[in-house]
């Protein structure tokens, strides 16, 4: 009983300390405040790298959760001419996925910080409670960077991201940024226009993270179908460190309701 007790009102707020210092560090990483600018967002650039392919090479600009320049050269397969196009100067392409896995975090470290250290808690299921709620948004800040969302192509095809390139992207090219684990990705899919007259079956894809050569989709009254794609991506260090740090925190967290349901166990269970 002493051990359990000293369990609850000890070891308890040390791991809960422990985790809020490793979550202030998540949180720092999607900040990334630079040192003396009063607390203004540093730009980072990263050479997107092909995967199989050289046919799209391009610079991208990282601002925190904004991706604030790309500039990118794409060969066109059927005639090797060279397309140029980058962001407008006035535009942005905010990453959701990064907000949202920000926030997550944030609402981690504010439920930890709820209990200050002179908290008593009283049961064993207090805590596992508290490991449960911050776990939830642990796993899914991890979620959010992991698993990218699922778009049609005409989601894709309709989405601002279209309309902030200069020149203006040539209406049988479409592109998508996602965040996949630490990587930030751009896919360019190129179309060609189905005739009305083709006999080919029409059948619009779904929605998916990355859509293959063949699929089909209709829109503004005209039927394309996606003739090539090319994926490149870029690792964003800082990124790893967050999927680390949550990795590490929900290991804490499992670890502590481990051993409070170990005790709580023992005594419900314990003969008289």
């Amino acid at each position: 009983e002493e051990e359990f007790k000293w369990l609850l009102q000890e070891e308890v707020h040390a791991v809960l300390k422990q985790l809020q210092d490793i979550l202030k560090e998540a949180s720092h990483r999607f900040a990334l405040p630079t040192s003396g600018s009063g607390g203004a967002i540093k730009q980072e650039n990263f050479v997107l790298s092909p995967s199989g392919t050289d046919q799209v090479k391009g610079v991208l600009t990282l601002q925190g959760d904004a991706l604030c320049q790309a500039d990118v050269n794409l060969k066109m397969p059927r005639n090797n001419q060279l397309l140029h196009f980058a962001f407008r100067e006035d535009k942005q392409w905010k990453l959701q996925q990064i907000q949202d896995a920000r926030n997550h975090v944030n609402q981690a470290i504010y439920l930890l910080m709820n209990r200050d250290v002179n908290y008593q808690f009283k049961t064993g299921l207090e805590v596992l409670k508290l490991m449960d709620a911050v776990m939830l948004q642990l796993s899914r800040a991890r979620n959010r960077l992991t698993t990218p969302a699922t778009l049609t192509l005409p989601e894709i095809a309709s989405s601002g991201l279209t309309k902030m390139f200069t020149p203006a992207l040539p209406p049988d090219i479409l592109v998508n940024f996602y965040i996949n684990l630490n990587k930030l990705c751009l896919t360019v899919y190129q179309l060609h226009v189905l005739q009305p007259s083709t006999t080919k079956n029409f059948k619009p894809a779904g929605g998916s993270i990355l859509h293959n050569p063949g699929a089909m989709f209709e829109f503004g009254n005209q039927r394309y179908e996606v003739s090539h794609v090319h994926k490149v991506e870029c690792v964003v260090p800082w990124l790893n460190d967050a999927l680390v740090f949550f990795t590490v925190s929900l290991q804490l967290c499992q670890q502590l309701k481990d051993k409070i349901s170990v005790f709580s166990s023992y005594w419900n269970y314990r003969p008289y």
